[in-house]
């Protein structure tokens, strides 16, 4: 079972801290308003964005730490095997007979480090797209001329 790219904690941290800064903002311009509109408000000024801030201090250097801990995949020789999930333990494996055709992609932040995704396209409805973020984007082209050597073999 292989592990993903280091880099990738901090692209999830960076993710989580945008959003979680916005939420932040959000409530503490909530309460700046609640406070001069002389408004009636449960909570004394202050409690919401602290508690904001605190909550999302712990999950934005938290839950990237842990999702990477417990990110794994393997391609065996049949079938491509996924692990993940913080609380939640999800094993995925995609047979290669099964892929339809598949994607390297980079946003901007994983460019900046290198890193790419795999995207899986199966056949099917339901869930039939999978994704395989943090690799090398060498990696990630290598897998994927792996699984398509494998799928243009199989074919014939």
């Amino acid at each position: 079972m292989r592990s993903l790219e280091p880099a990738i904690k901090t692209i999830w941290t960076i993710k989580f801290a945008s959003l979680l800064g916005s939420m932040f903002l959000a409530a503490l311009l909530y309460e700046v308003y609640v406070y001069f509109s002389r408004a009636s408000f449960a909570l004394p000024p202050g409690v919401l964005t602290g508690a904001f801030l605190i909550v999302g201090v712990a999950i934005t250097f938290s839950v990237p730490r842990l999702s990477y801990k417990y990110w794994r995949f393997d391609l065996r020789q049949e079938e491509l095997y996924l692990e993940r999930g913080i609380l939640n333990r999800v094993r995925t494996i995609v047979p290669l007979r099964r892929i339809q055709h598949l994607d390297v992609s980079q946003n901007i932040l994983e460019r900046e480090f290198n890193l790419s995704k795999l995207i899986v396209h199966t056949a099917g409805s339901r869930s039939s797209d999978v994704v395989l973020p943090g690799l090398r984007f060498e990696e990630a082209e290598q897998l994927r001329d792996d699984v398509k050597r494998y799928i243009l073999e199989d074919a014939v």
